[in-house]
């Protein structure tokens, strides 16, 4: 158990680099099983969920080396193992493994998987996925077990109830080995699944339509690792950075940005009246002046992030006039960190799922718990806006989703410190 300990109230100004996408890197990693030679992924971020997933390749006897961004998979002498129920409810992507070792095994055997609080995300549509290709699922003592039949997988088409990330990886990972085209219909369209296409396809994998609504599938025999794959930036860090420059920032530059993949979320804090100048790999922001409260709803990409509903609550808390209101469409149970502001002095509430935001005094550092990771980074940018002494508990989910956050911020002029509880 870690917490984190900011002295709040200073300016911070300079630059921070974005590590590569958490999002991807989670669904990357598993998918490496699929290949039959080593696999090299460059612009990994330095974060808590990469050494949990590098710990399950271990108990498969995959091989890993990870030095300075550069991670090394070896699976050529991987094992079919079962994976510990304890390890996989360390993080909700290791259900990742579902697919990856349907793919390549023709069986996975996972624990159910756990991760954030953020209310209810059911996997149902994965295993209606992998049962539309053949395969035969149970549950038993705490596990999933997914069997293909003995003549392997089949391609089928597959209408996703709604676009779900998690889902349309799955699938994917686990038909690229199948007999025949696959179909996902529907399928989420988020920057993080044209990344894990673009990887499985350098391997030889023939994916056709990742961020578009159809992906087709066409089956290989084996796929095979032939050059590095470089992850793409991370569009939630970058969003959590800009609103961090925003509320307590005397300009700031943040470097490696696909622009483009926040063009929902820019949107709303050019609305708020922050000032920002964007270049084509960098987004330099202004310190802010009087801001206006906006009213924001998550959708699936290419709307508003659920990741950045959390982390844009303390800017709003900036605004000098009227009402703010976050409606999160994805997970409207993702509020966790409002009480938590609360204590700090924030003038919000939730009322029926929405989150109401009025402009607030000055906050001030207390004692508070991150539930999850984006909580955890709202608190993270209260707390360096507060006068006092933030004391951010379980602040080992922060470092589950953000690159080296406290080399970063120090390096802005911040005074964070993260410590064993």
């Amino acid at each position: 158990m870690k917490k984190m300990i900011i002295h709040g109230g200073k300016p911070l100004k300079g630059d921070v680099w974005i590590g590569g996408a958490k999002n991807s890197t989670v669904a990357l990693i598993p998918a490496s099983i699929l290949s039959r030679t080593t696999v090299v992924l460059e612009g990994v971020p330095r974060i808590a969920d990469v050494d949990n997933l590098m710990d399950l390749l271990g108990e498969m006897d995959v091989k890993c080396k990870f030095e300075e961004t550069t991670l090394t998979i070896d699976p050529e002498n991987i094992k079919r193992s079962p994976l510990p129920a304890g390890k996989i409810k360390s993080l909700r992507a290791s259900y990742y493994f579902m697919g990856a070792l349907l793919g390549r095994f023709g069986k996975a055997v996972v624990g159910f998987p756990g991760g954030d609080d953020i209310g209810p995300r059911p996997i149902d549509q994965h295993i209606r996925g992998f049962e539309a290709l053949g395969a035969n699922v149970e549950n038993e003592d705490d596990k999933i077990i997914i069997t293909a039949p003995e003549e392997g997988l089949r391609g089928a088409k597959i209408s996703l109830a709604m676009p779900s990330v998690g889902a349309t990886m799955n699938i994917i990972m686990a038909s690229v080995t199948a007999n025949g085209q696959t179909v996902i219909e529907n399928a989420a369209k988020e920057p993080e699944i044209i990344d894990l296409a673009i990887f499985l396809n350098n391997m030889g994998a023939v994916i056709r339509g990742a961020g578009t609504d159809t992906i087709r599938i066409n089956g290989v025999s084996q796929l095979k690792a032939k050059a590095s794959h470089t992850i793409i930036p991370d569009r939630i860090e970058a969003g959590t950075y800009i609103s961090l420059a925003a509320c307590i920032g005397n300009g700031i530059r943040i470097h490696n940005v696909i622009t483009e993949h926040l063009d929902s979320y820019l949107a709303k804090i050019e609305e708020m009246g922050v000032v920002t100048d964007v270049d084509e790999d960098s987004i330099f922001v202004y310190p802010a002046g009087d801001l206006k409260m906006v009213q924001i709803k998550t959708e699936p990409y290419p709307g508003f992030a659920t990741d950045l509903q959390q982390p844009i609550t303390p800017l709003l808390l900036t605004a000098k006039t009227g009402e703010g209101i976050i409606i999160d469409n994805i997970y409207p149970k993702r509020v966790g960190h409002v009480p938590e502001l609360r204590k700090m002095g924030g003038e919000i509430c939730v009322e029926n799922n929405i989150i109401l935001i009025h402009p607030s005094s000055k906050l001030k550092g207390m004692d508070v718990n991150a539930g999850e990771i984006r909580a955890g980074a709202a608190l993270m940018i209260a707390g360096l806006m507060a006068d006092g002494e933030t004391v951010i508990h379980n602040a080992g989910n922060i470092l589950r989703g953000y690159d080296r956050v406290q080399d970063k911020i120090r390096k802005l002029g911040g005074d964070i410190t993260v410590v064993e509880e």
